[in-house]
């Protein structure tokens, strides 16, 4: 045993020597080029894509997506080409389209239901306005309908007499989950590293790599992506972004009279306008009921301690407007979720590289409306890691106007 501890001590420092080069190879040479931190719509768009592109990627979520616990869930999502948010959003909701089409192509599934879209409101409200505004500025195919018009080609639907509709054809229905069980089937397929229940800790620089560290390990990478959604908040509290994460609420009812109103072969998306600035959705009833949803106007929250629990006043609020405006829709409650969107200010997107490691991405929050964008995001993102012109002006959704308008 002595002469053994000997002969240790006396290799040690040979042993430190050599693990010393074998550190300093693997930081020239990272396991990965790529960290994926989150894997929700964005973070597993932008493990797909980069895997598309050759990339060696890992992929960190501290859930098994798709799951319930974020944003990425409920069975159905709006995509919308009039955009009302903004008319910057048409080109890329455009290519988001296109991806979506080759996603389904390559993954064998339907991913999308086309039930064509409305958006309901006063005429000069931020709805209808903005919504218009975007489809003659882009050419895009539209009808506006009046009150009577609605009423009689939407039987289900009870607009206020100062209302209009705004049609377009293209809108419908996402499939969020199987959306993100595609992108992250196929790039497991390509070779892409998924690890599932990983808490994030941190990051910080290794030399000429990043490492990541999770509660079960460490990773070194080239570039990093963080796609956490409403766990960002708290992962970049030394930034001071005024980023916010609300809860939300989707429920499913069985329609009262006349189900065949709320099929997706005659019920488009709607949003509704209901007071100024307020809205909801609807949704078609695909077989588990006509879903809708109050859009904002949700406590703010953290994804750690987010109420669960759905009450009698959240299922009551929802109710009010059904009654109001899709009243055959409004009968037994069959379920109800919570979800979770992380907000900016102004409500456009964050995409940009960390102000003080441009070797992160940040991508995403998404402000509560951007699933449907998520297959253009991940090429985007994927660019950026790539230090290629993502094809789009993303001055729009950088860090520098939310540090602008919160110094």
């Amino acid at each position: 045993m002595l002469r053994y501890r000997a002969s240790l001590s006396v290799a040690r420092p040979a042993y430190r020597a050599a693990f010393g080069c074998y550190m300093m190879r693997l930081m020239a040479n990272p396991s990965f080029d790529v960290v994926v931190v989150g894997l929700g719509a964005m973070g597993s768009a932008t493990v797909h894509a980069l895997t598309k592109r050759g990339m060696r990627v890992l992929g960190l979520d501290l859930f098994t997506p798709p799951h319930q616990h974020g944003s990425t869930h409920g069975r159905t999502r709006i995509i919308r080409e009039a955009y009302y948010e903004h008319p910057l959003y048409v080109p890329l909701v455009q290519r988001a389209y296109r991806a979506w089409a080759e996603l389904e192509k390559e993954s064998g599934r339907a991913l999308f239901v086309r039930t064509g879209g409305m958006m309901i409101g006063p005429p000069d409200g931020e709805l209808v306005a903005g919504a218009r505004s975007s489809a003659e500025q882009h050419q895009l195919p539209h009808e506006l309908l009046d009150q009577p018009d609605i009423r009689r080609r939407f039987p289900g639907f009870v607009p206020d007499r100062d209302m209009i509709g705004l049609l377009e054809p293209r809108a419908g229905l996402l499939l969020p989950e199987l959306c993100v069980e595609s992108f992250l089937q196929l790039a497991r397929e390509r070779g892409a590293a998924l690890r599932f229940g990983e808490s994030f800790e941190r990051w910080d620089a290794a030399g000429e790599a990043l490492r990541v560290t999770t509660d079960a390990g460490q990773y070194l990478a080239r570039r990093v992506v963080l796609a956490t959604g409403p766990w960002m908040p708290a992962q970049l509290i030394g930034l001071e972004l005024p980023l916010e994460a609300e809860r939300q609420l989707f429920h499913w009812f069985d329609p009262l009279s006349r189900a065949e109103l709320f099929g997706p072969e005659r019920c488009p998306i709607t949003l509704w306008e209901y007071a100024p600035g307020r809205m909801f959705a609807g949704f078609p009833d695909l077989g588990d009921g006509f879903k809708a949803g109050i859009h904002h106007e949700g406590e703010v929250t953290d994804p750690g301690r987010v109420r669960r629990e759905i009450t009698a006043g959240d299922t009551a609020a929802i109710r009010a407007l059904l009654a109001r405006y899709v009243p055959e829709a409004n009968g037994r409650l069959r379920e109800a979720r919570v979800c979770l969107y992380t907000n900016t200010p102004d409500h456009h997107f964050l995409i940009d590289a960390h102000p003080e490691e441009p070797r992160i991405i940040l991508a995403s929050p998404c402000s509560g409306h951007g699933f449907k964008f998520a297959s253009a995001i991940g090429e985007l993102v994927a660019a950026l890691v790539m230090d290629e012109p993502p094809g789009f002006d993303l001055t729009p959704f950088g860090v520098a106007r939310l540090r602008a308008a919160h110094p």
